[in-house]
């Protein structure tokens, strides 16, 4: 079972060095995540990166969303998470569109296609490497394993969506759900991306029987 919520949530929570101290904590006692963080161990000894936590406050391996991104970004290296509520444009934009399409926390998991920080300490985001994708499609069929649950998947961005076979093969019929990366260079860019990032949404909720 999910453990309740402490009081300091929302987007760009993780802003505050207490709120980020309060979510570790929940970490350590929430046990829908133990799997999911002995498979991040196992990833940070076989990459040699860091791989930042799932958030407590979403549903771990109980969910029934999992949500793809691309890699972390540079935030998780000061909270260590990969969250909506992290102090970003991104996961701000990823909170209002998850809540936007009705679908609760606990009904996901955020995570990212490469799950490993790829950039180097005080530098800028980059795009994963071809060697980097390939080298993470391995970790995706355990990952599904750890799921019983699992209704759906949504893969934002370009990254994300180079693994839509590997899903096909993995846990074949599961329905998979394209979006636009929600970063706000993007979204910035046309409002059709939020209209695409929007539609989606409703159409994953719609796979979890959350909409008509």
């Amino acid at each position: 079972m999910t453990p309740a919520a402490p009081t300091i949530s929302g987007p760009k929570s993780l802003a505050d060095p207490g709120a980020v101290a309060a979510r570790h904590a929940l970490v350590e006692v929430s046990p829908h995540l133990a799997s999911l963080r002995r498979l991040a161990e196992r990833i940070r000894a076989e990459q040699d990166r860091p791989v930042p936590e799932a958030d407590p406050l979403d549903g771990g391996v109980s969910a029934r969303l999992l949500l793809l991104l691309e890699t972390p970004g540079p935030a998780t290296g000061r909270t260590a998470f990969v969250s909506r509520d992290n102090p970003t444009g991104t996961a701000a934009n990823l909170f209002r569109f998850l809540s936007q399409a009705g679908i609760p926390r606990a009904d996901t998991l955020i995570w990212n296609a490469v799950p490993w920080v790829i950039h180097a300490p005080g530098a800028r985001n980059r795009a994963p490497r071809t060697g980097e994708i390939r080298a993470a499609r391995a970790y995706l069929p355990p990952l599904l394993a750890l799921m019983p649950g699992l209704a759906a998947v949504v893969l934002s961005g370009r990254v994300s969506q180079t693994l839509a076979p590997d899903l096909a093969a993995a846990r074949p019929g599961l329905p998979v759900v394209a979006i636009p990366h929600p970063s706000p260079t993007y979204v910035c860019t046309s409002p059709l991306v939020s209209r695409r990032i929007a539609a989606g949404l409703t159409e994953a909720a719609r796979h979890l029987g959350l909409s008509g």
